[in-house]
């Protein structure tokens, strides 16, 4: 957490991540570099049909300045403190814009504000953050109100058992040294996938986890069920791996992790699973 970027399009949960990215860098000495993505609007060639970005050097220039202005707004009120903020305006299309500014700048950690998604959004449009936390290759913070790091005792671990979640076990347990947390793991049995009490103790004790409690719960559907349990519990936190599916079998099956982001209250940190063979 020494290279920490929020996207930011000055809404309301954006100015929260802002809020809570500053407590973060604050606490774990790292930078901050916010993004402001100017999502140019697509014309069509009269003859060819192939799409190009318009362009016009005074709407830009007006564009650059209303972001500064939002920004310097921003940064009076919230980040004046905090000494180590960049502030970059990158013209692009939104999530492959910040995939690449990802990259390029070697961030560790990606701090975003979400409205969340429902109905027909969620299943066929979803939210930027969803997108983000499904395609970028380093954690992501998603959040809808910034909390105090210091309140982040309790973490909820939803795990899937499966045999390739060792890298990002490792993480959660660096994330629950670093907030000095409790850990509830939990297993959400569904009418499909039961596991048993000692398949779970067997997980705890693989990954040599220690200041846990292990959970089992019934649900129908998986996110129900990790919704449901954050609440039950007051958890302050969620940590939660995808797999990050893309096209068909992203449409066809969704993802659970995508699917908790757009749901819950409570800061959400994610680990993209996706490179791991």
């Amino acid at each position: 957490m020494k290279k920490i970027l929020v996207p930011c399009d000055f809404s309301e949960p954006a100015i929260e991540a802002f809020k809570f990215a500053i407590d973060l860098a604050s606490t774990s000495g790292g930078t901050i570099i916010v993004l402001k993505v100017i999502d140019l609007p697509v014309v069509y060639e009269a003859t060819f049909g192939m799409p190009t970005y318009a362009f016009n050097s005074s709407l830009l220039n007006d564009l650059n300045k209303d972001a500064e202005r939002s920004y310097n707004t921003m940064f009076e009120k919230f980040g004046k403190d905090f000494s180590k903020i960049k502030f970059h305006v990158v013209h692009g299309p939104t999530t492959a814009t910040i995939i690449d500014f990802i990259e390029e700048k070697k961030v560790d950690l990606v701090v975003m504000g979400t409205h969340g998604a429902t109905g027909f959004k969620e299943f066929f449009v979803g939210s930027n953050t969803e997108k983000i936390v499904r395609f970028a290759k380093v954690p992501v913070f998603a959040i809808r109100k910034a909390v105090p790091v210091s309140s982040i005792k309790t973490i909820v671990l939803p795990t899937s058992l499966l045999p390739d979640q060792g890298d990002f076990v490792r993480k959660v347990k660096s994330l629950q040294e670093f907030f000095g947390a409790w850990l509830h793991v939990v297993f959400i049995n569904t009418p499909l996938n039961f596991i048993r009490d000692n398949e779970l103790k067997d997980f705890a004790v693989s990954n040599k986890l220690t200041n846990c409690t292990l959970h089992i719960r019934n649900d129908r559907y998986e996110p129900d069920g990790i919704i449901s349990f954050v609440k039950e519990v007051n958890a302050e936190m969620l940590a939660m791996a995808t797999h990050g599916r893309k096209g068909l079998s992203h449409f066809l099956a969704g993802s659970i992790t995508e699917t908790v982001v757009n749901h819950i209250e409570c800061p959400v940190w994610t680990f993209s699973m996706k490179e791991k063979k």
